[in-house]
């Protein structure tokens, strides 16, 4: 176990500086120039060239990364080119929001995907398995912000049960902060509950037909336990799977939620930051969350052995 974590870890390394040159490169070689944004459509050149020496963008491109590498190491991610303040201090003040969607996502998504899986697979072909497939459907092909706006219309402007918009810090109170996440976490989760869902069913499916369960399906095991006890401990490898996968799905879906339901979190940054061409930021945010998203694979990775004693590293 051991040298298997210590050559994920010196991948990880691999991967993220491959990212990171990724990353770099693309922002660098995307038209546009963040100095005459800057400066303003009325500048003139020469108020557009000190700019960008002020910002060292007319180093070479070597030079620049390197430099941008050794900030990193460094604890220091750099300036916003706009807001003249660090990067990590403007991330920090935009986590809460991004975190509390994504967790109440997640715990959302895989309680209710993995109970629906479980149920549709022990009653194959019955209500809950049409049901399921049915969902899993529209779940799919209905992007987040067509169902963001869906539930806005008919549970904050027409029915006026729930805000139609906002964020209110969890040292507010309790009751505000949850209100106020119910509908972009509803908006969010609904393509992650299909798709947990569906690949919950079919694990449970192919776990159900081995011949051991019809062994204890034969010796009189309650259903409590066929289903608990030995289909899902033994379909819980392709589960975990997929909810590490949904991880991934679940970066790009809280920007687009974020900006819907005009929530200040880290995907609004990121966005405005796109828009005003923030090298700075973009570059901080996407390293981060490449790095996050690297460490929660290695972590699941890590958790099989505890679900099937059988894998060994």
């Amino acid at each position: 176990m051991a040298a298997y974590i210590l050559r994920r870890l010196v991948s990880t390394v691999a991967v993220m500086a491959i990212v990171g040159i990724f990353i770099f490169l693309l922002l660098r070689l995307a038209p546009g120039d963040p100095a005459a944004i800057i400066a303003g459509r009325s500048a003139t050149e020469e108020i557009i060239a000190g700019i960008r020496e002020q910002l060292g963008l007319n180093d070479p491109m070597p030079v620049q990364f390197l430099r941008w590498v050794r900030d990193m190491l460094g604890g220091d991610f750099g300036t916003s080119i706009f807001a003249g303040r660090p990067v990590l201090e403007l991330i920090s003040q935009r986590l809460e929001p991004t975190l509390s969607l994504s967790i109440l996502t997640m715990i959302l998504a895989v309680t209710v995907g993995v109970s629906f899986g479980i149920l549709a697979a022990w009653r194959t072909g019955g209500i809950v398995d049409r049901l399921l497939a049915a969902f899993s459907a529209l779940g799919y092909s209905v992007p987040v912000f067509v169902s963001g706006y869906f539930l806005i219309y008919f549970f904050a402007i027409r029915t006026h049960w729930l805000p139609v918009q906002g964020y209110v810090p969890i040292d507010s109170g309790l009751g505000p902060w949850f209100v106020h996440l119910i509908l972009p976490t509803v908006a969010l989760s609904l393509a992650y509950i299909a798709f947990i869902a569906r690949v919950t069913r079919a694990s449970m499916l192919e776990v159900l037909s081995e011949d051991y369960m019809r062994t204890a399906a034969a010796k009189g095991a309650s259903s409590y336990a066929m289903l608990f006890h030995h289909a899902l401990k033994n379909a819980g490898v392709p589960i975990l799977t997929v909810i590490g996968i949904s991880f991934a799905y679940l970066i790009g879906g809280v920007v687009l939620t974020e900006t819907v339901f005009n929530i200040p979190g880290i995907g609004r940054l990121v966005v405005d930051a796109i828009n005003n061409r923030d090298y700075p930021i973009i570059q901080s945010v996407l390293i981060l969350t490449s790095g996050l998203y690297v460490l929660v694979n290695l972590t699941i990775d890590l958790a099989y052995t505890l679900i099937d004693p059988r894998i060994r590293y």
